[in-house]
C-alpha cells in the first residue's frame, strides 16, 4: 500500500468511538504477551507490563496507545502487530487535532489523559516494520496524525478487555 492511500486509510478511523483492537503487554528481553483483558492502574499502568518494572517510571508515559488501521498495514496483518510494543492498539483517530495533550479517553470504567510526551520511532520500529514506515511516521503528517501513537497516564483504573469502546472524553489540559 502506498503512502497516501494508508495515510487516507489512517484519516478514515472513528473520531469520537473507536474500539480497542489489541492489549500488549511489554515483558523482559522483547517478549509480548496478548491477553483478552488487562488491568490498567495509576500506581502500575497496565500490570504485568514492563513498565511497572522501571525504578525510575515516567508517570506521563505510563500507556501507549497506537492506530490499529496504521499498525496493521505496516506490520502485514496481526501477527506481527504485537512488536511495537504499544499498550493498547485502536481504530480510533489519534491525530493531534482530534486527540490533543489532555483529552481523556474512556475505556469502560478506565479513563486516560494524553500528555504531552512525544512518542517517536526508534531504530527498533525500523527493524521491526521497515524505514519506509518510520520515514512516514515522522514526516510532519505523520508525526501530526501520531502514527507512532500518543502517551498517556492512567486517570482511573480498572480492567480492559478486546472489542471495548474507546470514547473521547473533553480535553482537560
Amino acid at each position: 500500500m502506498d503512502s497516501q492511500a494508508l495515510l487516507d486509510l489512517v484519516r478514515a478511523s472513528p473520531q469520537d468511538a473507536g474500539v480497542l483492537k489489541l492489549i500488549v503487554l511489554r515483558l523482559p528481553n522483547d517478549q509480548r504477551r496478548t491477553p483478552p483483558r488487562a488491568t490498567l492502574s495509576t500506581e502500575r499502568g497496565v500490570a504485568g507490563d514492563r513498565w511497572s518494572l522501571k525504578t525510575s517510571r515516567n508517570p506521563l508515559s505510563q500507556i501507549s496507545v497506537m492506530n490499529f488501521r496504521f499498525l496493521e498495514a505496516i506490520a502485514g496483518g496481526s501477527k506481527r502487530m504485537n512488536l511495537a510494543g504499544d499498550n493498547l492498539i485502536v481504530d480510533l483517530d489519534l491525530h493531534e487535532d482530534n486527540v490533543p495533550p489532555g483529552t481523556r479517553l474512556r475505556i469502560g470504567e478506565v479513563v486516560l489523559e494524553v500528555t504531552d510526551v512525544p512518542h517517536t520511532g526508534c531504530s527498533k520500529f525500523e527493524r521491526r516494520y521497515g524505514k519506509a514506515a518510520l520515514d512516514l511516521t515522522n514526516t510532519p503528517e505523520g508525526s501530526a496524525m501520531h502514527l507512532r501513537g500518543v502517551l498517556a497516564r492512567v486517570i482511573q483504573g480498572g480492567e480492559v478487555r478486546l472489542g471495548d469502546t474507546i470514547l473521547k472524553e473533553a480535553s482537560h489540559a
